[in-house]
């Protein structure tokens, strides 16, 4: 993996979290090259992380075993044709991590030849505690599930789909899923506010309180329900916040909410997409 070259079109924040977690895992950074047309954050990517930077999206192509388009879903159309031809007088393998783009149409617009991974990241991988779902098309080879999973995998947890369609469920669930607890954590701070504690106190007590159950999830074998029966009491304070929470219709809304948010992704394909 290390003696591959890799390069993202696109230089924005998930390309750049990306090429920092490689770097940080140990890929050098000279063989991380980085294409963008806005100079001062190319300028900015090279001088913070010593990665190539060009504003030669085919340099790319020409230079890099794996490509990773990391530009808008309303401008990938545009830059996949520009490159689909020096793309295709190379073999290269193409990571395609723009939402609501699906592989159908990145082999219209690349070549039908071209192996093709796509991928869900979410925000997280900001801060390298991403969770990415990756679905690969029929050109892709063991070897370049391998690169695309060790690429992804430098900030967060990766999982393989068996199809493309799951990613829609992916994109819902851990895609949007962040903003999902950003809204409970707003929603209690406004009441722990009311009850009169202050931001800051509220704040960082909700923030490590997420953190903590977030780890407790991660390391127990328990399922959620079983983790939640474990720390709520009967007759207690816990128990008489849950019944509040389910007699609101909280499970419900949460399913109705993830579905619309799954319908919205499919949606999304149909506009973006190939015509």
């Amino acid at each position: 993996m290390h003696s591959e070259n890799i390069g993202f079109v696109g230089g924005g924040n998930m390309a750049a979290s990306l090429a920092s977690g490689l770097i940080a895992s140990g890929h050098p950074a000279q063989k991380i090259w980085v294409s963008d047309l806005d100079e001062t954050k190319l300028q900015s990517l090279g001088s913070t992380l010593k990665v190539n930077i060009t504003i030669d999206n085919n340099a790319i192509v020409k230079h890099c075993d794996v490509l990773v388009l990391a530009v808008k879903p309303q401008v990938l159309r545009s830059v996949a044709e520009n490159i689909s031809g020096c793309l295709q007088e190379h073999d290269r393998l193409v990571i395609s991590i723009a939402a609501g783009i699906n592989q159908q149409s990145l082999a219209k617009w690349l070549g039908d030849r071209i192996a093709i991974v796509r991928c869900m990241p979410n925000t997280p991988a900001l801060v390298q505690s991403g969770a990415t779902a990756l679905h690969a098309n029929g050109n892709v080879l063991a070897e370049h599930r391998d690169f695309a999973e060790n690429i992804l995998r430098s900030v967060g947890i990766t999982v393989w789909v068996d199809s493309e369609s799951e990613l829609d469920a992916v994109t819902a669930l851990s895609g949007s899923g962040p903003a999902y607890f950003f809204l409970l954590m707003e929603a209690m701070q406004k009441a722990a506010i009311e009850m009169g504690l202050s931001e800051k106190v509220a704040s960082l007590l909700i923030q490590q309180t997420a953190l903590g159950a977030a780890k407790i999830a991660l390391e127990s074998p328990g399922s959620p329900g079983r983790l939640r029966a474990n720390v709520t009491s009967p007759g207690g304070t816990t128990q008489r916040a849950i019944e509040v929470f389910q007699q609101g219709g909280f499970e419900e809304l949460v399913v109705n909410a993830l579905m619309a948010a799954r319908e919205r992704s499919i949606e999304m394909s149909k506009e973006l997409g190939e015509k």
